[in-house]
């Protein structure tokens, strides 16, 4: 299993792409409407960044816990919740093969373009302890990259694995490896939850005069019965 590598977020030095990082997904909306609904409350945000989505769930009313392999992006989520005054559970240092809380800890997790920085035995253990984090019924939202991605297809970033990249473009993620899914290997790595949604997305953005675009898989799992 290859060494996990965190974002050099200090790459990302300019404020206005920062924001954009401070910005809660538009999944986040709809997540913390359906998990209030639910009555759900103990939230996991797995790879928090900057914090956007830690902050977004603790001021919906979720108790929130926080991880991130990058000691810049903890220290950036922490100087928010103080700022705002805001109670976080806890915001840890650590590699997300190796979280700390203790199973059955969490009724929904979140995992937004996080979880696709390993190879493949790493996404398996990754997947293995999100089923044991939370509690019966809990669910989790995360994304994976998609085979269909051109940075899966360049062949500049060097496999691994059969699905399994480095990024070696400059920016925040030089280096980080990626795992690319399919059709074919999704049903095999959540055969232990229901999968509740699943949907493939091409999102695009504007470069300049130009457009780059983006695979991604959307998954909302949930810990039940299959």
């Amino acid at each position: 299993m290859i060494e996990s590598k965190p974002w050099d977020w200090k790459k990302v030095d300019n404020e206005d792409e920062k924001n954009i990082w401070r910005e809660p997904s538009m999944e986040a909306y709809y997540l913390a409407d359906r998990w209030t609904r639910q009555k759900k409350k103990q939230f996991l945000d797995i790879g928090c960044g900057l914090g956007r989505h830690t902050i977004f769930f603790a001021k919906k009313g979720f108790s929130v816990s926080s991880i991130d392999l990058s000691k810049d992006a903890i220290e950036e989520t922490k100087k928010w919740a103080q700022k705002e005054n805001i109670k976080i559970e806890s915001i840890v240092n650590c590699d997300m093969l190796d979280i700390p809380y203790q199973d059955n800890s969490f009724d929904c997790i979140l995992c937004r373009n996080v979880i696709s920085h390993t190879d493949t035995e790493g996404m398996k253990k990754i997947i293995n302890k999100i089923f044991k984090l939370l509690k019966e019924n809990g669910e989790c939202f995360l994304t994976l990259g998609s085979k269909n991605a051109s940075t899966y297809k360049d062949k500049n970033n060097p496999k691994i694995d059969k699905n399994t990249a480095i990024r070696m473009d400059e920016g925040p993620e030089k280096g980080v490896p990626h795992f690319y899914a399919d059709m074919e290997i999704i049903p095999e790595l959540f055969k232990n939850f229901s999968i509740e949604y699943i949907s493939q997305v091409q999102d695009f953005k504007q470069v300049g005069t130009e457009f780059k675009s983006f695979w991604h898989y959307l998954l909302l799992i949930k810990k039940g019965i299959c």
